[in-house]
């Protein structure tokens, strides 16, 4: 008995805490989500940002997204097999970014379809050593074991998987967030995964075409969803007016943008004045925001 009032070795509390299934919530009948924290990537980061989760039909499970390490993505099967013994038929990653992806491994002894936009390949294969790097740098040893793995079946328009009570349908968007926008329609509960073509709380963030992602907009709000699961933040039915919160977001940050290059203000002095009447509205909106603007700053100069 005596042996139970000693600490367990730390390999043996690791191994309990790498088998800890991550908190899930079934928002429709077979849909379950686990709302990523709010952290920046480079300071105080733990690969569990995004929303990830996962489609459990009749003939098996659909992932979306795997989270931003192997652990987390291990967890997050943990969090499937408590709720189904079914098999995990695919994987699906919404575009190329880290926090999305980097679970992919943790499911590699179930066999799936690992699916993305026809462009996830070629960008996964650019961004490799890169991302590799910087998440080794902000992970430590956390990351060991973490691989990006390709998708083997790609989506260049739509395409359906049918789940089993569940027909998902998976759409490939012009760059906007990124080049490989991916979203994923559940028909039958018409629940809308948007991956980060919504941000909700948290603030937006660029990679790829935002003048093309506001033309989107429009299309993704005509999507007949009940509920929509955005790339950062809670589930909502009112998914229109946050699709408007964010566009209010990009219309004013390229409006002072746009002024400031009028008036010949330097980019490095526009990044504490574009968009500052949004601040109190957003999340990490200093950090993301300088960003967004280094990346817009240089592009509107040449409009």
């Amino acid at each position: 008995m005596l042996k139970h009032l000693f600490p367990l070795p730390l390999f043996l509390i690791s191994l309990i805490a790498w088998a800890e299934p991550l908190s899930v919530q079934e928002i429709a009948p077979g849909i379950y989500v686990h709302q990523g924290v709010h952290e920046e990537l480079d300071e105080g980061y733990h690969g569990d940002i995004c929303n990830i989760g996962f489609i459990v039909g009749q003939k098996g499970v659909a992932v979306i997204d795997s989270g931003g390490m192997l652990r987390i993505g291990q967890q997050l099967r943990e969090a499937i097999r408590k709720v189904s013994d079914l098999p995990i038929l695919y994987v699906i990653n919404t575009h190329v970014h880290p926090d999305h992806i980097f679970g992919n491994a943790a499911f590699k002894s179930d066999n799936p379809a690992y699916v993305g936009h026809a462009k996830l390949a070629e960008a996964m294969e650019r961004r490799k050593e890169t991302y590799l790097r910087n998440n080794t740098a902000w992970l430590g040893e956390a990351f060991v074991g973490s691989e990006l793995i390709k998708p083997t079946k790609s989506v260049d328009a739509t395409l359906e998987l049918d789940l089993g009570g569940h027909t998902l349908l998976l759409t490939a968007w012009p760059p906007a967030h990124t080049s490989t926008d991916l979203t994923v329609f559940d028909r039958d509960t018409a629940t809308l995964w948007t991956g980060d073509l919504l941000f909700i709380e948290r603030t937006p963030s660029m990679d790829g075409d935002t003048l093309n992602w506001l033309k989107l907009i429009p299309q993704l709000k005509a999507i007949q969803a009940k509920r929509v699961i955005p790339g950062h933040g809670p589930v909502t039915e009112q998914w229109h007016e946050a699709f408007d919160s964010q566009q209010r977001y990009f219309d004013t940050l390229l409006s002072d943008i746009r002024s400031s290059i009028q008036r010949g203000v330097t980019m490095e002095k526009t990044m504490d004045s574009a968009a500052a009447v949004e601040k109190g509205k957003w999340l990490l909106f200093d950090t993301v925001n300088r960003r967004n603007i280094n990346i817009l700053y240089p592009q509107l100069e040449w409009e």
